[in-house]
């Protein structure tokens, strides 16, 4: 049979599905929603023309009410403030402002992007995803929050309550505090701190503590496994993360992160571009700091039921789940702004606000996260750990005193600056090849050998396997 779908788009589907189902997905289209689609359309493209033909005329440069920097008008601000009153007063204010921004900009993500994940993974996986409540489903956040909140709070027997309701607080502070050093344009930033690398790496690691107080004060033997394996986990991967930023910062010669996105937009490259490595070491290390598949061996469910969190109901457990998609977005931030050119695109800033090209980068980052939660299964402890200890951090290691050396010559040779950007990133690309082609086969895998059985699937029955692993049969 074929089914009509909106904008009138048949596919094949088999007479087999019931009855509601066929009529579910058959509806038809809804009137008028060509027409209002073209008209959008139409008026989107009038004013995009509008607006290029003002941002072409200079009306906007340097002036308080140009959106291609909304920093330009809190730095008036505080300006016009401190003519007026103390400087305590503008300081005070434009704090305000700034703080209001990052927690109405979290708030915006907690509510749509439980939405946004449930039905992208649903066109993976070839469903509908939520539907009902609201059109197109947007409002089943907004349900699912209220039931969670009507949900009774269970507190384990024997549990020390007030750490026990610590870590579903303490697990939203470094949520709050990464977003202070992210450059949205080149005057908009919360915190343009000298040290905004260090303050990122000193701020992700606030949530090891509150994850240990979550297993430890439940007195679930369950959950304290699955607070020191996410623990452990999280403490070998920062090794690897830390040492990738410290080879962009050696290049950039900074670690302010509106100086290295700075840099990156003056010589017109990206560091994604000049050191591959290093940007595939920092994203699978933020993916295991996340806890986000294929990373996420904390909540193994044969294993180990849901991991820190198993004693938490209702609102608490909303709020675990809530943190790991706002660090999501929060780790597409971090690689956009250190790999991927910030806010810069190649001269496209001037004409595009500098934070909506931030926020296209960040989306799509966020959008390769749920890709492989889609696609990749769950690895296992041993393999995630080993991963870490004998394959990331010694090639890390390698890694950075490489691009030290380049770091060193391109402070001191005096040519063209596309040259030996160039060269660095056709070798750096090479050399990342032959790191992991030679260091995997020094760690025992061969990609075209056949793979070893298992020793214990080499008996029929346990007990002569065992044996046989002991040497004894």
């Amino acid at each position: 049979m074929r089914l009509r779908l909106p904008f009138d788009t048949q596919i094949d589907a088999p007479s087999r599905f019931p009855t509601g189902i066929r009529q579910v997905i058959a509806r038809p289209p809804i009137p008028g929603l060509k027409l209002a689609f073209i008209v959008l359309n139409v008026i989107g493209l009038g004013l995009n023309v509008a607006i290029g033909f003002v941002v072409a005329s200079g009306a906007l440069d340097d002036e308080w009410y140009d959106f291609r920097d909304l920093g330009l008008a809190v730095g008036q601000l505080r300006e016009g403030l401190d003519d007026r009153f103390d400087p305590a007063v503008s300081y005070v204010v434009t704090m305000l402002i700034g703080g209001v921004g990052i927690l109405s900009l979290i708030g915006v993500i907690l509510i749509l992007l439980p939405w946004v994940e449930r039905r992208l993974l649903a066109r993976f996986q070839v469903r509908r995803g939520p539907n009902r409540v609201g059109p197109f489903g947007l409002l089943q956040p907004l349900a699912d929050a209220f039931k969670l909140m009507q949900k009774e709070t269970v507190v384990p027997r024997g549990a020390d309550r007030f750490i026990y309701f610590l870590p579903p607080v303490l697990v939203f502070i470094p949520l709050m505090l990464v977003w202070g050093v992210v450059p949205w344009a080149p005057n908009m930033t919360y915190v343009d701190t000298n040290v905004g690398v260090l303050y990122l790496i000193a701020v992700g690691s606030l949530s090891t503590l509150a994850i240990f107080l979550a297993g430890w004060s439940s007195n679930n033997h369950y959950a304290l496994l699955g607070a020191m394996r996410t623990v452990a986990m999280m403490i070998s991967y920062e090794i690897p993360l830390s040492i990738s930023l410290l080879a962009v910062v050696l290049l950039a010669r900074s670690m302010q992160l509106s100086e290295i996105v700075a840099w990156q937009a003056d010589h017109h490259a990206w560091f994604a571009f000049l050191m591959p490595f290093g940007l595939f070491t920092f994203f699978f290390s933020s993916t295991a700091e996340l806890n986000r598949t294929p990373n996420d061996i904390a909540e193994a469910e044969s294993e180990i039921v849901a991991g820190f969190h198993t004693e938490y109901s209702g609102m608490k457990a909303g709020l675990y789940l809530a943190v790991e998609l706002g660090h999501a977005v929060a780790t597409g931030a971090f690689v956009s702004t250190l790999f991927l050119g910030g806010w810069s695109m190649f001269g496209l800033e001037q004409w595009v606000p500098p934070y909506v090209i931030l926020g296209v980068k960040i989306g799509l980052i966020y959008f390769v996260l749920v890709w492989l939660r889609s696609t990749l299964p769950r690895f296992r402890l041993d393999q995630l750990m080993a991963f870490a200890w004998k394959f990331l951090i010694p090639l890390s290691i390698i890694y950075v005193l490489v691009v030290a050396v380049e770091a060193s010559i391109f402070a001191r040779w005096d040519v063209p600056g596309l040259i030996p950007l160039a060269a660095y990133a056709v070798f750096n690309t090479a050399l990342a090849w032959v790191l992991v082609r030679r260091w995997s086969g020094l760690m025992g895998y061969h990609p075209g050998s056949e793979p070893l059985r298992p020793v214990m699937a080499t008996g029929v029955g346990g007990l002569r396997a065992a044996r046989q692993l002991r040497g004894e049969a």
